[in-house]
């Protein structure tokens, strides 16, 4: 018990959750000074945030580069989206599918008129993932190996999902939702209470990543990722565990699908593509991996960039980013929250030398 409450004390008092509960306030205020179009388009920003984190769980502290992370977010996504879909039809064949020729609701739709079906944004990318990686990691695939592997799973889903048009809405993906739990989503209700169920989410998610770095098996991933081959030496199978962070992370990459579609209102199979999966690994390496708090601020502060550039230059703004990104990786190897960790401990004791001196001026002055 003593020692439970000196870790969470010492957690409680780290920069890290410090800056996060920092964010979190400012989260919480936002919808009182911005307007609903800017809330509805933050609570996008903290569904990608919340994606971040799961994604720099696996690659910022286990070593694991997903390329190929979006389609666990669109599979999440999907499962919320069908549900919507079919609470906003009544429980009835959905309009996409009546114009594509189909007369009968299709088997693996029908479990998704009860709420209960919500279950499958955690079962669907945990079950791909569980088995993605026991394949994988068991055979020690790794490295660029196992990023090019995740990137050709993104190409495979994306193909498969807009070939399936009768079934996935194709390239169109699902939109025209109505209701969520029988509520109008056009209500400033209903947008507010999904912006703070993200806000929420965020909180459990990084609260459950940072758990699992401040504990035993969080040691041990930070082992797996700086040399595999140590930790089996020592005794560890480094299978299990990197299963284990891979669904986590997928599982994660889900709920973030899931309260991004009703708040977006519409997934399609392009958010599964390869261009949204690297951008994701962009937003954690800019806001600085291995740290939790530098993926959430990476990815809304990239995403908020992106949409304030491409508003006011829609043809360049892509660019925008790739210079950023370039300039990060030049010249901040560790992201914004890796520059702030080392430039403030300096600024600090240049502050406290600089206080020193004055004192021992004023000391002589006496004298």
């Amino acid at each position: 018990m003593r020692n439970e409450g000196i870790l969470m004390k010492k957690i409680m008092h780290s920069p890290n959750t410090i800056a996060f509960v920092v964010i979190v306030l400012a989260l919480v205020a936002a919808p009182l000074f911005l307007s609903e179009f800017r809330v509805n388009l933050l609570g996008k920003f903290v569904s990608f945030a919340i994606l971040a984190i799961g994604l720099d769980l696996i690659w910022g502290y286990t070593g694991i580069l997903s390329l190929g992370h979006g389609v666990f977010f669109g599979l999440g996504a999907y499962a919320m989206g069908m549900y919507l879909k079919m609470e906003s039809s009544g429980g009835k064949l959905p309009d996409f599918m009546s114009w594509s020729g189909l007369e009968q609701l299709p088997a693996i739709w029908v479990p998704f008129t009860s709420p209960l079906s919500l279950v499958f944004v955690l079962l669907v990318p945990a079950g791909l993932a569980l088995v993605l990686g026991y394949l994988t990691f068991k055979n020690r695939i790794r490295g660029v190996y196992f990023s090019i592997l995740s990137q050709a799973l993104s190409i495979v889903f994306v193909v498969f999902f807009i070939g399936q048009q009768a079934y996935t809405g194709g390239t169109n993906g699902l939109t025209n939702f109505q209701t969520i739990f029988g509520q109008p989503l056009i209500l400033d209700e209903t947008r507010y209470a999904l912006y703070y169920t993200a806000v929420a989410l965020l909180i459990l998610t990084y609260s459950y990543c940072r758990f699992i770095m401040n504990h035993r098996i969080g040691k041990i991933l930070v082992a797996i990722r700086d040399g595999e081959n140590r930790v089996r030496f020592s005794g560890y199978n480094p299978t299990g565990y990197k299963m284990f962070v891979y669904v986590s992370s997928a599982v994660i990459a889900g709920i973030a699908g899931a309260i991004f579609v009703p708040q977006v209102g519409i997934i399609s199979p392009t958010e599964m593509g390869i261009v949204p999966s690297i951008e994701m690994v962009i937003w954690v390496a800019i806001g600085g991996r291995g740290t939790l708090i530098g993926a959430v601020v990476g990815a809304i502060l990239v995403n908020a960039l992106k949409s304030g550039v491409s508003e006011s230059f829609p043809e360049i703004w892509s660019y925008f980013i790739g210079i950023a990104f370039i300039i990060v990786v030049l010249f901040m190897p560790q992201g914004i929250v890796g520059m702030v960790k080392d430039y403030v401990p300096k600024l600090m004791h240049r502050s406290q030398a600089k206080k020193a001196d004055n004192d021992v001026v004023t000391e002589k002055q006496i004298v």
